[in-house]
């Protein structure tokens, strides 16, 4: 599978979920309410450059702090497909993962990315290109393809649940 799309860099260190997305809108559990929110404490005008093709470049340690799962599910619903960054903090990564949001660790490809910068990342063959850059990183397994194109872990048990009945 290709993702492919436009980038916005985001290369603070330890950007935390506090200000991906305010605690005084945890209340809120429709994905397409929690758009409006994202990016809130940290910069809402990142908000404007998200659409369909978005791919986030990230900083070290991105998601650091409290464990929301608010904000990858506002990502997706705002466009972002996939997350190329030096580092995630542990929850964070495995939050986006099981919510069918695609990470991938590579600290030279998300350096090399600029705002608006072309990133198709083949999940296949473990490539990541950023303006015609190409880097490595370890190609997606079969079985986590699977949860990512079921739309995270509860679909994809979910489905399983189904077909085994």
């Amino acid at each position: 599978m290709i993702l492919a799309g436009r980038a916005i860099v985001i290369r603070e260190a330890n950007v935390d979920t506090d200000v991906l997305y305010p605690g005084s809108y945890l209340n809120i559990t429709d994905v397409e309410e929690m758009k409006p929110y994202l990016f809130e404490g940290l910069d809402p005008a990142l908000r404007d450059e998200l659409g369909g093709d978005t791919v986030l470049a990230c900083g070290p340690n991105f998601g650091a702090g409290s464990s929301r799962e608010h904000v990858p599910q506002a990502m997706r619903a705002s466009g972002i497909r996939c997350l190329v960054g030096e580092s995630f903090a542990r929850i964070f990564y495995r939050n986006c993962i099981n919510l069918g949001l695609p990470v991938f660790l590579n600290s030279e490809a998300a350096a090399a990315a600029e705002p608006g910068s072309a990133v198709a990342v083949d999940t296949d063959s473990g490539t990541i290109d950023v303006d015609g850059k190409r880097f490595e990183t370890p190609a997606v397994p079969p079985f986590m393809q699977d949860l990512l194109a079921a739309g995270g872990l509860v679909p994809w048990v979910q489905k399983r649940l189904v077909a085994a009945d």
